[in-house]
C-alpha cells in the first residue's frame, strides 16, 4: 500500500470512527467534565509520553549494543518515531520494521542483523503483553464478556500470534525450512512478474545470506550480549509502565477515581489486540474498541472522549513525529519503496 494511501486510510478510519463514537457517547455533562479538566494533570500525561519515548529509545539502544553494534540515542528516538509512522500506514502494523532496518543499514549494520534487532525489539513487547493478557482475562473476565466483536478479534489475534511464534521458532531452530519457503516464494513472485529471471538466483542467495546473518545475531542476544539484552528488556518494561500510566492520568485529570491495575490490564489486552488488527495502525478498531473497553473504567458519556484522547497521547503524537522525520530524512518516494521491502533496493544503496 502506497504511503499516501495508507496515511489517508489511517486518518479517514480514525476520524470517521471517532466521529461515530462521539455522536453515540457524549451528552451535556461530557462538556462540563472536559471544561473542568485539570491542565496540570494533562501535563503529567504529556510528561509520561516523553518518558515512554525515552525508555523505548533506550531499549532499542541496548538491543543494538547487545548485537555488537552502536547507534546514538538520538537515532534510536528517530527510529522509534519512524516505526510508529510505518506501523500507522500499513495493515497489521507491518511497515515499521522496514524503516528501522533501512536506517540501521545506513549506519553500517547488516540487513540480517537489523532484522534481528527490529524483530527482537518487537518480540520483547509481545512477550510482555503475552504474560499480562492471561492475567488480565483471569482477573477481569468482563473485559470481553458481552463484546462479541472484541471476542472475535481476540480469537483471530490468538491464532495469528501462535502462527507468528511458530515461524520465529523455525527461523531459529530450522532455518533451512525458512530458506526453502523464501526460495519458493521468490520463484512464485518471479512467475507473477515481480522479479526478472536473471535476478532470481542473486535474490535467493541474498535472502539465504541474510537469514544466516539474522539467525546468528539473534542467538547473540542470549550469549555474549545477554547482559545488555537484559538491560534493554528492563527499559522495555519501563516503557510499557510509562505508556500504560497515561490512561489513569487522563482519567485522574477529570476527577474520576481509577484503579491503576484495572486500567493497566485493560490497556494490555487492548494493545495486544491492536498489534494484529488488519487496518492501518489499528485505526477504527482502536477508537471504537477503546471506547467499549474504557467504559468499564469511566462512565459511557466520557468513554469515547477518553479513548480518542488516549490515542492522541499514545499514538497520534508519535505518528506525527514519525511523519515529520520520514518526510525530512527520506521523502515520500523512498518511503513508498521501503514499504515494498524490495531486498535489492537496500543492497543497491
Amino acid at each position: 500500500m502506497p504511503v499516501r494511501r495508507g496515511l489517508a486510510a489511517f486518518v479517514g478510519l480514525s476520524f470517521g470512527v471517532s466521529a461515530i463514537v462521539l455522536i453515540y457517547s457524549i451528552d451535556g455533562s461530557t462538556f462540563q467534565m472536559i471544561s473542568h479538566a485539570h491542565k496540570l494533570r494533562l501535563a503529567y500525561a504529556l510528561l509520561l509520553v516523553g518518558s515512554a519515548w525515552m525508555f523505548d529509545a533506550l531499549k532499542l539502544y541496548f538491543v543494538v549494543k547487545a548485537a555488537g553494534e552502536r547507534i546514538s540515542f538520538k537515532l534510536a528516538v528517530l527510529l522509534n518515531w519512524l516505526r510508529y509512522f510505518g506501523c500507522a500506514i500499513t495493515p497489521m502494523q507491518s511497515g515499521g520494521g522496514p524503516f528501522q532496518v533501512y536506517f540501521l543499514f545506513k549506519n553500517r549494520i547488516p540487513i540480517g542483523k537489523g532484522v534481528a534487532i527490529t524483530l527482537t525489539s518487537t518480540l520483547m513487547t509481545l512477550f510482555q503483553l503475552g504474560l499480562i493478557v492471561p492475567v488480565a482475562l483471569f482477573l477481569q473476565p468482563e473485559l470481553l464478556q458481552g463484546r462479541k466483536f472484541l471476542q472475535g478479534v481476540f480469537s483471530y489475534v490468538l491464532v495469528f500470534v501462535l502462527f507468528s511464534w511458530t515461524i520465529v521458532a523455525l527461523s531459529l531452530l530450522r532455518p533451512r525450512i525458512i530458506k526453502k519457503f523464501a526460495g519458493g516464494l521468490t520463484l512464485i513472485l518471479k512467475r507473477w512478474g515481480f522479479f526478472k529471471p536473471v535476478k532470481v538466483l542473486r535474490i535467493v542467495r541474498r535472502i539465504n545470506h541474510e537469514i544466516d546473518t539474522y539467525n546468528r545475531n539473534f542467538r547473540l542476544f542470549f550469549s555474549s550480549g545477554r547482559s545488555l539484552f537484559a538491560v534493554g528488556f528492563i527499559f522495555s518494561c519501563l516503557q510499557m509502565i510509562a505508556l500504560f500510566s497515561i490512561l489513569p492520568c487522563l482519567i485522574w485529570s477529570i476527577d474520576i477515581e481509577v484503579n491503576f491495575i484495572e486500567a493497566f490490564l485493560a490497556q494490555a489486552l487492548f494493545l495486544f489486540i491492536l498489534y494484529f488488527v488488519p487496518t492501518p495502525g489499528g485505526s477504527g478498531v482502536a477508537e471504537g474498541g477503546g471506547a467499549a473497553i474504557f467504559s468499564l473504567l469511566v462512565p459511557w458519556n466520557i468513554a469515547g472522549v477518553m479513548a480518542i484522547v488516549w490515542r492522541f497521547f499514545t499514538e497520534y503524537l508519535s505518528i506525527a513525529m514519525g511523519a515529520a522525520v520520514a518526510v525530512k530524512m527520506i521523502g515520500w518516494g523512498m518511503a513508498d519503496e521501503l514499504i515494498k521491502t524490495d531486498p535489492e533496493l537496500i543492497k543497491d544503496e
